[in-house]
């Protein structure tokens, strides 16, 4: 089966990213999104650990250990960028500064539900940072993830399983299969990657899909 590669999947959603944007890229696979905003339009990147103005991936070798983003990735920092507290970035985060977040997730339910910091079991480790607060604080959020979990079940779901991080907040969903909008109307789907039908993608998703008008 044809899929989105994960540079592709950051690229198609840094185009979808406004000039002037406030954008806060969550740790893991958004990360990828900064490498991909295209040339001559101003965004500005977010980090929750103090960090507003930053720039691509450092070339190897040019990396600051003392520059880094809130998953310990190195990173740039473009002119005119600044540091701050941590206190007062999520009082960034939290007072509504942020147009986009783009986050990962466990599942995303029809409803805009988002499950990214825990799945439940056991011996996994909860991880939740600053999820909560972007994806409510932010006025967009965007989820990036793989459509199907490893066992081949649809991280789409009508209600997430899994402890939430925020309720009816995702606007959009960028999946290695297709890219989809979370309505009133239901799930929305704008594109799907080549070679995949519509009806191949509501069987692997498993929720009403509907083609956005």
């Amino acid at each position: 089966m044809n899929k989105w590669r994960r540079d592709q999947m950051a690229a198609r959603v840094a185009n979808d990213i406004a000039e002037g944007a406030y954008v806060n890229l969550g740790i893991g696979l958004p990360t990828m999104v900064a490498n991909h905003l295209p040339k001559g339009r101003e965004v500005f990147l977010h980090s929750e650990n103090g960090i507003l103005g930053m720039g691509p991936a450092p070339a190897p070798g040019f990396e600051d250990d003392d520059l880094i983003n809130a998953g310990k990735q190195p990173v740039t920092l473009l002119p005119g960028g600044a540091y701050f507290h941590h206190a007062d970035s999520f009082g960034m985060m939290r007072g509504g500064h942020l147009d986009i977040c783009v986050l990962g997730a466990f599942q995303v339910s029809v409803k805009g539900d988002l499950a990214n910091w825990h799945t439940g079991a056991a011996d996994a480790i909860p991880a939740v940072g600053g999820a909560m607060d972007l994806a409510i604080g932010a006025k967009k959020t965007f989820v990036m993830m793989e459509h199907l979990t490893k066992s081949g079940e649809s991280k789409i779901v009508a209600t997430c399983t899994y402890p939430l991080t925020g309720i009816a907040c995702v606007s959009r969903i960028y999946s290695d299969l297709a890219v989809i909008d979370i309505t009133a109307n239901g799930l929305q789907v704008v594109e799907i990657v080549e070679g995949l039908s519509f009806d191949e993608l509501q069987k692997l998703s498993d929720v009403p899909l509907h083609h956005k008008n």
